[in-house]
């Protein structure tokens, strides 16, 4: 299983990594719009979107499954960080009512789609030219979405561990500072002193 990336560069790393993964299954969507059945490019969108959409949000270690083993503060901010962003794909999983409704949320591109699928000539192009965009739009919103909560959390674990000094970004105990007893100017601590000598230091 995926963990959440700790530092900016394996961040930045990921975002690519899934921005690839989206073109990738983005020329599917647009293949399959070439079929000339009505609906087939919609059920294959379907699909598509709920192996894709759970693959990015493990990436970037944001599955329901991956939230539920984080301690609960941190859960607490990682729920409250997708809250202030509005997903509704993040942290929880991903059905095919809940895909649905997001390609509802672009209608006009899917409906042109499908019209354009049974104009003559170039309409089946067109109908995969509008499949590709429609399919790497919604990815990379994800990712945007992803990258954003991951990074809130990684600025906001930063802060944090930066009050507590180097040792608490290590995950170490801070030491603390050894306290030096009182002694009056002059006076030589006891364990300096050659052995047999100790009773004879304040005569």
């Amino acid at each position: 299983m995926e963990q959440m990336p700790r530092t900016i560069e394996e961040l930045e790393a990921i975002r690519n990594q899934c921005r690839a993964m989206v073109n990738k299954r983005a020329f599917a969507s647009g293949g399959t719009s070439l079929v000339p059945l009505p609906g087939t490019d919609i059920v294959a969108d379907v699909s598509i979107l709920m192996e894709l959409l759970p693959n990015i949000n493990s990436r970037f270690g944001l599955s329901d499954k991956q939230l539920e083993g984080l301690d609960p503060e941190t859960k607490a901010m990682v729920y409250g960080f997708i809250t202030s962003i509005g997903s509704k794909m993040i942290g929880r999983l991903v059905t095919r009512e809940a895909v649905l409704q997001l390609l509802r949320k672009i209608g006009i591109r899917i409906a042109t789609k499908q019209a354009a699928k049974f104009m003559p000539i170039l309409g089946q192009g067109v109908a995969a030219v509008l499949g590709y965009s429609a399919m790497r739009t919604i990815g990379y919103k994800h990712i945007e979405q992803c990258y954003s909560v991951a990074k809130q959390l990684l600025e906001q674990r930063s802060r944090l561990s930066g009050s507590a000094g180097p040792a608490a970004d290590a995950g170490l105990p801070v030491p603390e500072q050894p306290t030096q007893a009182y002694m009056p100017k002059g006076d030589t601590p006891v364990a300096a002193l050659p052995e047999g000598q100790h009773g004879r230091h304040h005569r």
